[in-house]
This record gives structure tokens, C-alpha cells and sequence, in this order.
């Protein structure tokens, strides 16, 4: 459960989300976290104060960035896909693309079939493996891709010039450390137990 489940009132009326000592916060997650905590006031509801305004700062942000992906007539899932091949700077499998853009195999499918009916990506089969296509950006897709990304960037800063560039890092820090034990943790989650010695089976 997330502060974005609640109903969030106007930020002006938020007077801040702990009821003990603390900064007084008055956004609009600030609100929700007051409201979730009248209704369950035996729990910590610590954790939406960080994963509330994740979720909600990344809906503002993306919302911005995708003016231009609008204009261009492209969502943020195919920029992805076009982006991870542009910066790679080779070919990728769909499999490959999957990864890199934290999709599904479906959804990586359904995008590239719409790309290349746009001519902005091409697949060529594997010589060895006929299962296997290998995707890789047209002159077009390429131009694309470089035409939209300054004008990305330049939505990126206006957004972010809320705060000063010793914020800006600070922040990139901290969601640089979060992320990276994330990762850890989920990779450590994800992968199988190692089968017990014989050692230990004695």
C-alpha cells in the first residue's frame, strides 16, 4: 500500500505527515500520509514519505519529458526502446531490449512491430538461429532518436531548476545509493538458493 492509494487533499491544507518532532512537509503526499495515518494510527506509515514522492515526482517528470515524444508521435516505452539502441551503438535481440528497458517480452514485441512499420527499426534474422532476430535502428530511427534527445534534456533541466545544482546532486546521490541496493537486493532475491553440499547433507 502507497500514499498514491489515498485520496490526496491540496497541499496547502497538508501541516505535515509525522505526528512527531520533524520538518513540516506540505505537499500533496504530506496530506495523504496525514490521511492514512487518522484512519490507522497503530502504523508506521514511514515508508510513504520516500515511495509516496518517488511515485509521485516520476509522474510529474514524465509528464514533462513527454512533450516532445508527443510531438514526435512516440510513447516513453518506445523512446526507451530506441534510446537503449542508440546508446548501445549495436545491434540488440528482443530479449536483449527487454532487459534493457525493464519490459515484458510482449510489450518489447508489440513496440518493435509498430517502430518498424515506421521504419525507425529493422530486424534481420540470426544466420545460425532462426528463433533469433537482431534489431538494430534505421538512418531514420537514428536521426529520430538525435533530434529528440537535446530537446528532452532541455525539458529535464527547466524541471529540475527547482532546485539548485548542490540539490540536484545531493539527490542523485541519494536515489544513486537507493537504486543500487535495490538492485542488490532484488538480484539477491530473484536467484535460486545454491544446492547443499554434501557436507551439509550428511
Amino acid at each position: 500500500m502507497t500514499a498514491t492509494n489515498g485520496a490526496a487533499t491540496p497541499a496547502s491544507d497538508a501541516t505535515g505527515a509525522g505526528t512527531g518532532p520533524g520538518p513540516v512537509r506540505n505537499d500533496t503526499v504530506a496530506a495523504v500520509v496525514r490521511q492514512w495515518q487518522a484512519v490507522h494510527p497503530e502504523l508506521d506509515t514511514g515508508p510513504m514519505e520516500v515511495i509516496g514522492r518517488i511515485n509521485r515526482c516520476a509522474a510529474l517528470l514524465q509528464q514533462a519529458e513527454d512533450a516532445p515524444l508527443r510531438r514526435a508521435g512516440l510513447s516513453r516505452a518506445e523512446f526507451d526502446l530506441l534510446g537503449a539502441l542508440r546508446r548501445t551503438g549495436h545491434e540488440l535481440t528482443p530479449g536483449e531490449l527487454a532487459r534493457e528497458t525493464f519490459s515484458s517480452g510482449a510489450a518489447v514485441t508489440k513496440r518493435l512491430k509498430r517502430l518498424t512499420e515506421r521504419a525507425l527499426v529493422e530486424r534481420r534474422g540470426d544466420t545460425r538461429d532462426r528463433r533469433v532476430a537482431h534489431v538494430r535502428l534505421t538512418d531514420a530511427g537514428r536521426d529520430l532518436v538525435d533530434g529528440i534527445l537535446p530537446e528532452q534534456l532541455a525539458y529535464e533541466t527547466a524541471v529540475l531548476s527547482v532546485l539548485d545544482p548542490e540539490g540536484q546532486d545531493g539527490l542523485a546521490g541519494l536515489l544513486a545509493e537507493l537504486l543500487s541496493r535495490l538492485e542488490g537486493r532484488m538480484n539477491a532475491l530473484a536467484s535460486p538458493p545454491p544446492p547443499p553440499s554434501r557436507a551439509a547433507a550428511r
